[in-house]
């Protein structure tokens, strides 16, 4: 029975940009162009991107998704996720002779680089994300014995290191600007002498993502984004809309998670997804806030992005020979 609330004229702010970023659409792009070239089945280490519609999907066409590569039989072909693997997890591949296409996104790989730089340059590395993240693990693994993990600001205030005029900060690609920006400010206030990373670290998706859903959230009375509970950059989406103004802030994998009264007394309703979050799913959602009276719907755009990244090396020859029509990353 469609829910009736009160008669007033209800809005849907749309943030854009949202959803899917470039590193997304080339990380489910390889897997599903190694189905087509390799066929069923597939594995993938760890979920490929993290969002649970996706991996279903996936799942449905004959992808297997493992916790390690030690549970692949030896010799078949794997995916290594969005979210990039410690050279110790590269080195166990070869060791069972898997056939690797590497999905890392190329800003986390960026990340990954400056860790071994700045390892060989004798810095020690303050990197800034949540520990166990398959990001930050990733990334610690390529200088184990120069990374300290600080996971929020208060830990800034804790945080022991050897030599205060040889450190350097990094960051895992999905976090709050803003809670970034203060752990940095608190580090930097212990350490004066602590360098910057060479280039931001912070993706540009998940800053795009997070300055459009400040723009909604102050004129909504609710805030929903679509996105899984392990996806990082999700959950930061629902924290910035809360410190940016909106009422309530609910995240959701699917639109029949929407509890009625979450909606109660409200006039406008902001809507926005994570970027590893299909369109689909949001414009199901924004189906579904209709059967609740909320039929006007405004798209808030800040910024556009037109990025895309190239298929992992292995994937770009179609199996006729010729260049994939997707080798540059996207949809056709």
């Amino acid at each position: 029975m469609q829910t009736t609330i009160a008669d007033v004229t209800k809005k849907v702010l749309l943030a854009a940009p949202r959803g899917y970023c470039a590193g997304v659409d080339r990380a489910v792009i390889a897997v599903e162009k190694a189905l087509d070239r390799f066929g069923s089945p597939v594995y993938v280490r760890k979920q490929i991107v993290h969002n649970i519609h996706v991996v279903r999907t996936l799942e449905e066409r004959g992808a297997i998704f493992v916790d390690e590569v030690d549970e692949i039989p030896e010799g078949a072909n794997v995916v290594f996720s969005a979210h990039g693997v410690s050279p110790a997890v590269v080195k166990r591949a070869e060791e069972r002779n898997l056939v690797t296409i590497d999905a890392t996104c190329p800003l986390v790989t960026k990340v990954h680089r400056e860790a071994v730089r700045f390892a060989r340059d004798d810095f020690e590395i303050l990197l800034i994300g949540h520990e166990g993240h398959e990001e930050v693990e990733g990334t610690a693994g390529e200088a184990p014995n120069h990374v300290t993990i600080v996971n929020n600001p208060d830990e800034a205030d804790t945080v022991q290191v050897k030599d205060p005029d040889k450190l350097v900060w990094l960051s895992q690609t999905t976090l709050s600007v803003d809670e970034t920006m203060e752990t940095v400010r608190r580090l930097r206030a212990r350490f004066p002498n602590l360098q910057d990373p060479p280039s931001d670290d912070i993706c540009y998706a998940t800053q795009n993502r997070q300055v459009a859903v400040k723009k909604i959230a102050a004129g909504a009375d609710v805030v929903i984004v679509v996105g899984s509970s392990n996806s990082s950059n999700s959950v930061r989406l629902v924290e910035v809309a809360l410190d940016a103004g909106a009422k309530k802030s609910y995240r959701i994998d699917y639109p029949d998670e929407v509890q009625p009264e979450w909606l109660e007394g409200a006039e406008t309703v902001g809507v926005t997804s994570g970027a590893s979050v299909p369109e689909i799913l949001v414009q199901e959602l924004v189906r579904k806030l209709s059967e609740y009276g909320f039929d006007e719907v405004e798209e808030v755009k800040t910024a556009h992005e037109d990025l895309v990244f190239s298929l992992p090396k292995e994937l770009r020859v179609s199996l006729d020979g010729k260049k994939d029509p997707r080798a540059l990353g996207g949809r056709v």
